[in-house]
């Protein structure tokens, strides 16, 4: 069970898995923005093929110094160097750990920026005096953890190659009321379920600009244990689960004493196209 879902340690923290050619393989390089009361941090791994180290880069973003917040790291792959550089020097945040603007990180190979995040994107280019990979990094999933009391904000790409849309979900778990749980996209009701003690786990599909989005949830522990021990996993991926049987949605929806049931679903979901996995903690 990785970070995301450690139900001792919560903490703010979106992770980021691509998938981009080096060299002469395919491999995933994993992006994890992490803050929490000790640190403020980006880290970057490529996955090595052939051995069982990986190759890493941590960045701390919490440095006072702006000299700091500029560097770079290498590496060699198959006798060429695999540089990351980065400046975070004008870098600004608001409540999230990832910068909403003012930085760039590149992952260059052979003059090619195989990876490039952020808004900087001429001073990237400039400074690494390489040119864009005819074959741009493929995002695989967003992994993400969220904190709140009823409310539970995200950023989630619900179109393939499009810019992400602004999901919001409401819940109302106490009071003379059977518990309900609102979806909303872009300030819209997308989804209202109901009767949550017979429907903490589900799926369904709503329309977005026209095109379907698959959202499923497990609130498991929300309504059945103590508050803190666990988050809620939502699920949203656009498009259809193409392999996603009958049985598959019936053992998701029913299995309530599996104890693993988020890694379980996460390992039977395809990562042949975009998912986003929301784990909304409940605080007091």
């Amino acid at each position: 069970m990785d970070q995301a879902t450690n139900k001792d340690a919560p903490q703010n923290s979106i992770t980021f898995v691509y998938q981009t050619k080096v060299a002469s393989s395919f491999r995933s390089v994993v992006v994890i923005w992490c803050k929490n009361p000790i640190e403020h941090s980006l880290s970057m791994t490529l996955e090595n093929p052939s051995e069982e180290n990986k190759y890493t880069c941590k960045i701390d973003l919490e440095s006072g110094k702006s000299w700091g917040k500029k560097g770079l790291k290498s590496f060699e792959i198959e006798g060429a160097r695999l540089d990351i550089f980065w400046d975070f020097r004008h870098a600004k945040f608001s409540t999230s750990p990832q910068p909403c603007s003012g930085y760039y990180v590149a992952l260059v190979y052979k003059k090619e920026v195989l990876l490039l995040l952020g808004d900087l994107v001429n001073d990237a280019y400039a400074r690494t005096k390489s040119k864009p990979s005819p074959q741009e990094a493929t995002l695989l999933c967003k992994k993400e953890n969220v904190h709140g009391k009823k409310l539970f904000c995200t950023r989630a790409m619900l179109e393939e190659g499009k810019p992400e849309h602004d999901v919001v979900i409401e819940t109302s778990l106490s009071g003379p009321d059977d518990p309900e749980m609102w979806i909303s996209i872009d300030g819209m009701l997308a989804s209202r379920i109901m009767n949550l003690n017979w429907k903490f786990r589900g799926n369904e599909i709503v329309m977005v600009n026209n095109l379907p989005v698959q959202i499923l949830w497990d609130v498991h522990d929300w309504l059945f244990n103590d508050l803190g021990s666990g988050p809620a996993l939502f699920i949203f991926k656009p498009g259809f689960l193409e392999h996603t049987s009958d049985s598959n949605s019936r053992e998701f929806t029913e299995r309530s004493d599996d104890n693993n049931k988020h890694d379980l679903l996460e390992e039977n979901l395809s990562t042949r196209s975009f998912f986003h996995f929301l784990y909304a903690w409940r605080t007091v």
